[in-house]
């Protein structure tokens, strides 16, 4: 077991599931469990999320975490397990599900938000708990961006090669802009294991 397997053995299923999701602000002393649950859903083999096929090393770094908590235009959201499964009972330091929703302004003063580090723990995949999660990044961003006169933007980026990633996200309203760009090959971002690879960015219109 490496340094980034999470616990699975401690996750009760039987009282989890999408209506006993919550999600909170991230702080600093979510940053282990963070890292944890990150780097397992993205460069480990648990899951239907992994991209372990297309990019080794690891997903992202203590030090990264730490960066997008701390930054005032980042929202990085999490679902803690608490000792019940329910909203006020004592968190036990694990975290089964994270979102980021990035505020992000151009030239022209025009906001989007982009939606990143969105994961969910592999034994509550397929369960439901990822709509949940991404519904409420959506909510939060349309309120965060409301004007009167135009529906908010929401963006992502998916790894290209990933069919039934992209498939889930048209089915929830994202398409395909005809925005990408390669992988980047500058060692911060794991080690892509083909030469190929592109980022694609989405997009949904919302509000």
């Amino acid at each position: 077991m490496s340094e980034n397997t999470i616990n699975k053995s401690t996750i009760n299923e039987n009282h989890l599931s999408k209506n006993s999701v919550f999600l909170r602000e991230a702080t600093l002393d979510d940053i282990d469990a963070l890292e944890q649950l990150v780097n397992c859903c993205y460069r480990e083999t648990a899951g239907w999320t992994n991209e372990a096929d297309l990019i080794g090393g690891i997903r992202t770094t203590s030090a990264e975490l730490a960066a997008v908590i701390n930054d005032p235009n980042h929202y990085y959201f999490v679902y803690p397990k608490t000792t019940t499964g329910d909203r006020d009972a004592e968190e036990t330091g694990e975290i089964l599900g994270c979102i980021a929703v990035d505020i992000k302004t151009n030239a022209d003063s025009n906001k989007k938000a982009y939606i990143g580090m969105f994961a969910v723990h592999p034994v509550l995949q397929g369960k439901g708990v990822g709509n949940v999660i991404l519904q409420a990044a959506e909510t939060f961003a349309d309120r965060h961006l409301q004007s009167q006169n135009q529906p908010s933007r929401l963006t992502m980026s998916i790894l290209s090669h990933r069919p039934e990633l992209l498939a889930y996200y048209q089915r929830r309203g994202y398409q395909l802009n005809g925005n990408k760009m390669p992988f980047p090959n500058d060692g911060n971002n794991g080690e892509p294991k083909r030469e190929d690879l592109e980022l694609l960015e989405l997009e949904k219109m919302v509000g």
